[in-house]
This record gives C-alpha cells, sequence and structure tokens, in this order.
C-alpha cells in the first residue's frame, strides 16, 4: 500500500510524503504507482523548476518514498500558488484513494 501523508501547519500545508508501492501490479506495471509519480513529479517540477523556489526534495529507494518540503518563510504569490498545487495534489490522491481504497492512504497529519 502507498500511504501519502500531508504535513499542514495551521490552514498551510508545509510538506508531503508519498512512500511505498500500492501493490495494485507488478512493479514497473503499476499504473498507480506511475500516476502518483507522475503527479508528484509534476508538482516537484512546477515548484522547483517553474516558480524557481527551493523546496527540499529528499528520495529513498529503501523505503520506496518522496519527500517535498516548502521552504520556511514563503509568502506572498509564490505561497498561494504552491498551497494550490499542493492541495490539488492531496485532492488528486483523495480521488485515487476512493478508486483504489486497498492500495492508497492518504492523511493529513
Amino acid at each position: 500500500m502507498t500511504t501519502a501523508s500531508f504535513e499542514t501547519n495551521g490552514s498551510r500545508i508545509v510538506s508531503f510524503t508519498v512512500k511505498g508501492h500500492s501493490g495494485l501490479a507488478e512493479s514497473g506495471e503499476d499504473i498507480l504507482c506511475a500516476a502518483l509519480t507522475s503527479a508528484v513529479r509534476l508538482t516537484e517540477c512546477a515548484i522547483n523548476d517553474v516558480l524557481g523556489l527551493e523546496a527540499g526534495v529528499k528520495v529513498s529507494d529503501q523505503d520506496a518514498s518522496i519527500t517535498l518540503k516548502l521552504p520556511r518563510n514563503l509568502e506572498g504569490e509564490a505561497d498561494q500558488v504552491c498551497q494550490t498545487l499542493l492541495a490539488a495534489l492531496m485532492v488528486y490522491f483523495v480521488q485515487l484513494q476512493e478508486e483504489y481504497p486497498e492500495n492508497i492512504n492518504v492523511m493529513e497529519v
């Protein structure tokens, strides 16, 4: 099962971690894992490459996880865009959880 944890500070999402394999299919052929990975990579690219921010990204092959943490003291338009991106990612993951409840768990911490 894949676990997606979104860390909040008040009403702001400050980081997320996606961990584990969904187990829907064999590694390399799992459409759910592909969808999750693609969404995470798009979000990371939008934040770091398009907006030019320096969100911390940590990837671990050991436990099949990726964590993204927004820069501290982010404010203004950049923060609003990041919040929109992260909220959209969370909504997308919740929709996938509704479709694949045995394979993904989404939580807010």
